[in-house]
């Protein structure tokens, strides 16, 4: 698990349960470990390498489940019809693109980096695999020197 300052208030695995209902889709046994650990929040370790064309990035935040700005279920209402439907926002950067994570199929505990403003005919095309698992992602996260 990341280093992580959160000011969110704390869920059970129902309000889980009931996002997962709400939005019809199954989030990973490491998200849902995350969430109910530290709810979204800061962390501290934030930059990224998105690839050698793309150079890094840093995390601006993870979302939260519940009454806060930008929560998780307001960023998937905003995005719906842009991300693809295989995948939810759990954070994003300074520059207003997304960190997706993969909640179905073949991206299933995938985690993407989505820039918005890249169109594109194919839906994957501005994209970015940055790790196989929520895990090995915040294993990359580093502080710059």
């Amino acid at each position: 698990m990341p280093n992580l300052y959160s000011e969110n208030p704390r869920i059970s695995l129902e309000d889980i349960k009931q996002f997962e209902q709400e939005y019809d889709i199954t989030l990973p046994k490491q998200y849902t470990e995350f969430l109910l650990k530290y709810n979204g929040g800061y962390p501290k370790e934030a930059h990224f390498k998105i690839s050698d064309n793309e150079g890094e990035s840093l995390i601006n935040k993870f979302y939260g489940i519940g009454n806060m700005k930008s929560n998780l279920g307001d960023v998937f209402e905003i995005l719906e019809g842009a991300v693809p439907v295989n995948f939810v926002s759990i954070a994003n950067d300074p520059g207003g693109n997304e960190i997706l994570l993969g909640v179905n199929g073949e991206h299933y505990e995938k985690i993407y980096f989505w820039i918005h403003d890249i169109e594109t005919d194919d839906e994957m095309d501005n994209m970015f695999l940055l790790a196989d698992s929520l895990a090995e992602f915040f294993n990359s996260l580093y502080e710059p020197q």
